[in-house]
């Protein structure tokens, strides 16, 4: 599902280089759960960057679901990262002015989906999801657990093959927190890769298998 093949990606930091990626190989089947660990600066975020196809490599390769993105055009790695890819953040990174209805439905309305399909795709993930009856709250009318539920449904409403979430419990108390991971697991148990940045070993440990990471390279 997820191949990298003697991936780097090196930042400029002043007279500085440093490795994002250090000629980093990993694969990950289809369907797998993994956790991510390493200290601040290690490579997590940057790793999670270049599978989801937010940033690219500066050598290696980079395999997703059979295709090197490596060689695909700009619209071509967009469209992908449309179809295939839902992302969580820490600071979930909903619009304050739109409803919960209509942040979920935003991937599917910049997709071009026909209003009563998103409606009715967006209606369905809410109700999986418990938030039918916020559906029309905006996020500041949220509690922080139920702002997170909402940008799983908007990551996971275009049906993806692979689930990012980066620290996706950072900014949640315990218990918001354990049920996000929960929904995320959920998700994971009906088919889809899920891959989860965490600085929390609780957390890590969930998780079928941990990746360590060090100063760009995995441990």
């Amino acid at each position: 599902m997820i191949e990298l093949k003697n991936a780097s990606r090196t930042f400029r930091v002043g007279d500085s280089l440093v490795h994002g990626l250090d000629d980093v190989t990993l694969h990950i089947a289809a369907g797998e759960y993994v956790s991510i660990m390493g200290p601040s600066g290690s490579g997590k975020s940057t790793l999670l960057n270049i599978i989801g196809i937010l940033d690219g490599l500066d050598s290696g390769e980079y395999i997703l679901d059979g295709k090197n993105v490596n060689q695909l055009s700009e619209n071509q790695q967009a469209q992908t990262r449309r179809d295939k890819i839902g992302f969580v953040f820490q600071s979930f990174h909903l619009l304050p002015r739109l409803t919960a209805a209509e942040n979920i439905a935003l991937p599917l309305t910049l997709a071009g989906v026909d209003k009563i399909l998103r409606e009715q795709r967006a209606a369905e993930v809410m109700a999986a999801l418990d938030l039918t009856d916020r559906a029309h709250h905006r996020p500041d009318q949220l509690s922080g657990g139920q702002r997170q539920r909402v940008a799983i449904a908007r990551a996971v409403v275009t049906k993806p093959r692979v689930l990012l979430a980066d620290e996706p419990t950072g900014n949640l108390d315990f218990a918001s927190g354990m049920e996000v991971m929960k929904v995320l697991e959920i998700f994971n148990q009906q088919g889809i890769t899920l891959l989860v940045v965490t600085h929390d070993a609780n957390l890590g440990a969930r998780a079928q298998r941990t990746i360590r990471m060090l100063d760009g390279k995995i441990l």
